[in-house]
């Protein structure tokens, strides 16, 4: 078949629909071309002016409850799971695994040597569940948005967990686009290349002072646990503190975090970005359930996620051909995720994506599927 040339009319205005990196709002790259700050000392007033803007535009987009604290350190939401068990777990956690993020976590604590075992709750890809509860359970934790796979979980205290239970919620694909409660969660974790527009390297995370308290005792090095100071989060919240990280972090990531903050408060916070996500992912749910062709990958309506969506095609449909047709096309990043197969697309339909450009977007699949399938 000769390349498919899909008519510019009906081509979105923006192409990009990753679920990470995602897209980053052209707005938002000016603004960072313009900043004096690239090349300046991140431990200067400049750079720590804008960490602390950060700090205060994470609050007020979530209603940061008192007590609680933003911190900041680097290496991504990969390296807040090593932290966590250098920091957090004393010694069993309950984890939820349904998708490859949600497992990962899991399977960090359980290479830790001075914990147990872990307990691991697993659910088929494409379902959800939530962890197993049970006596000597230090820490619960799963993904608030499984980004693999497209299922969403609420975010609250397990019922039957003991009181000083630590609650640990991988926001990385949902903060900025999914609400959330805080006092439901002692650490609710994220990098910001998704909804929040920026790049990866760095993890950000909501705090409560249970949290905080149990590090402070971890790291103390009393027991002898080896604590290093990149996986110290007490370090990592006095240093936050001072409008800082550790070491040198990527300037580029904070000046982008921190204009997309200033965009989505501007217009509404949070009400204005959960609308425009529930908006975009709506448009691709109802087009899959009317597809004779594709249905919706998530089975369970109450468990799709307004940020990524996942739809699998019968076995009439050349997914890869479309999806190459389309990415040929200037419409990149919808191939499924890996370790899910071939017969899917994968749309990430984060804050900065237009939900009119979800509807080109579905027009251009039309328009491929029509010559694409027998």
């Amino acid at each position: 078949m000769s390349e498919l040339v899909i008519p510019a009319e009906l081509l979105p205005e923006d192409g990009r629909f990753g679920s990470g990196p995602a897209k980053v709002r052209p707005e938002a790259l000016a603004a960072l071309a313009s900043s004096p700050l690239m090349g300046t000392s991140h431990r200067r007033p400049g750079v720590r002016g804008v960490v602390a803007r950060i700090r205060e535009r994470l609050a007020e987009l979530y209603r940061m409850p008192d007590g609680y604290q933003v911190i900041l350190g680097n290496g991504g939401a990969t390296s807040f799971w090593d932290l966590a068990c250098v920091s957090l777990i004393e010694r069993r956690s309950s984890h939820a695994s349904y998708g490859s993020f949600s497992r990962k976590f899991a399977s960090a604590a359980s290479r830790t040597p001075w914990l147990r075992p872990p307990l691991v709750t697993e659910a088929p890809f494409g379902q959800g569940c939530l962890p197993a509860v049970e006596d000597g359970i230090d820490v619960y934790a799963w993904a608030q948005n499984e980004t693999s796979t497209g299922v969403a979980m609420p975010v609250g205290r397990p019922a039957g967990a003991a009181d000083d239970a630590l609650v640990l919620i991988d926001a990385t694909s949902a903060a900025g686009g999914i609400d959330a409660d805080l006092t439901q969660a002692d650490a609710l974790y994220f990098s910001p290349q998704k909804n929040l527009g920026s790049d990866g390297g760095l993890w950000l995370s909501f705090c409560s002072p249970a949290a905080l308290e149990r590090s402070a005792r971890l790291t103390a090095g009393h027991d002898g646990r080896w604590v290093p100071d990149t996986l110290n989060l007490t370090l990592a919240a006095a240093n936050a503190a001072k409008d800082q990280t550790l070491n040198t972090p990527a300037l580029a990531t904070l000046i982008l975090l921190d204009e997309q903050l200033g965009w989505m408060l501007e217009h509404g916070g949070m009400g204005f970005v959960t609308a425009r996500t529930a908006d975009s992912s709506r448009r691709i749910y109802e087009w899959a359930q009317a597809c004779p062709c594709a249905r919706p990958f998530v089975a369970d309506p109450a468990l799709r996620s307004p940020v990524v969506v996942t739809v699998v095609f019968d076995g009439t449909v050349d997914a890869p051909l479309l999806c190459r047709t389309l990415r040929a096309n200037g419409i990149l990043d919808i191939e499924p995720y890996r370790a899910l197969g071939t017969d899917q697309m994968r749309v990430g339909v984060f804050a900065s994506v237009d939900p009119d450009d979800v509807s080109r977007l579905l027009g251009c699949i039309d328009w491929v599927l029509e010559r694409i399938v027998d």
